[in-house]
């Protein structure tokens, strides 16, 4: 991984007013930045969520009700990743560490992926490079999909907009299948190096293996349908989780309104790290109680990549300062409806599959 070096700029006399107001909001009000109790109410019922529909799958007695419980228990899984997982992965879903460690191995690991992989490379890797090629790990260089200046932009691209919802759908099940395991060789199509320590390789294929016995095999030793019944209903799963995975993230820092910031030969970027957060992620509904409810905070992007410390249950308090400080210091902050950046989602993708040299579109407010 490519090593940056940041420039000071008004992002980072913007991000040290942002974090004295943030704290100062906590410490007035007695609150503590982690997550309070309607945090652990959450953190149950996703968690029941997950075990009850678990068990009224298994106690189907028709396939209607297979299919509907089948599905339930992959989109509460994902909504459990998007509440718990990924709070206490920043070790603020709650104020205990052990807590916090044990939530974010159990949600994550349970959905047949390894939480040390994504945990290390998601804090260590996208939140402090975000968009950089070559240092954000989420920045792919895959041949079926151009998304930086640097990739070689092909014929087929020019479809690439018509074509990459149809990749979505297996945006999972290539994370589960393939991915990790391409990690472990370095084949993967992440533009940066992942090294996985030989006991998380160990964890990676037990957890596989765990995940494909009780969602594929004890629903077909258990019930009365056939295996391909079951398989359906597992892909079925996987391409709903992927639709709704991609949906949710996709739009926020795949966008024509982002930058996509290249450092010179010498690794300096030409802008603050606080900036950098600025300028490559599109927030949208960050209003919203029902979205920040649901997502977790994922709708907010900017905010939660400038103060991953805070939980997400108190984003939509803190968005007036955040809106404030950012207008005083002249730091652009992207918000918009959700429609308007699925648009520019799109946008992008069709862009980057015809222009060669792209510029990002100016927010307007």
């Amino acid at each position: 991984m490519k090593k940056i070096k940041f420039s000071k700029d008004e992002g980072s006399a913007f991000y040290k007013e942002l974090n004295e107001r943030i704290r100062n909001y906590f410490e007035d009000n007695g609150i503590d930045k982690t997550g309070n109790r309607k945090m652990v109410f959450k953190i149950t019922m996703y968690f029941t969520l997950v075990a009850l529909f678990y068990f009224l799958m298994l106690t189907s007695s028709s396939l209607t009700t297979f299919f509907t419980f089948y599905i339930s228990l992959g989109v509460s899984v994902l909504l459990n990743a998007f509440n718990v997982s990924h709070d206490a992965a920043h070790g603020v879903a709650v104020k205990s560490k052990f807590w916090n460690k044990l939530l974010f191995q159990l949600s994550f690991n349970l959905q047949g992926n390894n939480a040390y992989v994504w945990g290390k490379n998601h804090n260590e890797s996208h939140h402090l490079y975000t968009n950089i090629e070559g240092s954000d790990i989420d920045v792919l260089n895959n041949p079926l999909v151009r998304m930086t200046t640097g990739q070689n932009l092909r014929w087929y691209h020019k479809f690439q907009y018509l074509y990459v919802p149809f990749l979505y759908l297996f945006y999972s099940l290539n994370w589960f299948l393939f991915r990790e395991f391409l990690m472990i060789f370095n084949r993967s199509s992440r533009t940066i190096k992942v090294t996985i320590p030989t006991w998380e390789i160990v964890k990676l294929v037990f957890f596989k293996i765990a995940y494909v016995i009780y969602m594929i095999v004890v629903p077909s030793i258990l019930l009365p349908f056939g295996w391909e019944y079951i398989l359906i209903a597992f892909l079925l799963n996987h391409f709903l989780v992927s639709i709704l995975f991609t949906a949710v993230l996709g739009v926020s820092h795949l966008s024509d309104y982002v930058a996509h910031p290249e450092p010179d030969a010498e690794g300096r970027l030409n802008m603050s790290w606080p900036k950098l957060q600025m300028c490559t992620s599109v927030d949208y509904n960050v209003d919203s109680t029902f979205l920040n409810w649901t997502l977790g905070g994922f709708n907010a992007h900017a905010l939660h990549h400038l103060l991953p410390n805070i939980c997400h249950i108190h984003y939509i308090k803190l968005l007036p300062i955040f809106r404030e400080v950012a207008k005083k210091y002249g730091v652009t902050y992207m918000e918009m409806s959700y429609d308007q950046a699925l648009k520019s989602h799109f946008r992008f993708l069709k862009k980057m599959g015809t222009q060669i040299e792209f510029k990002s579109v100016t927010y307007e407010i």
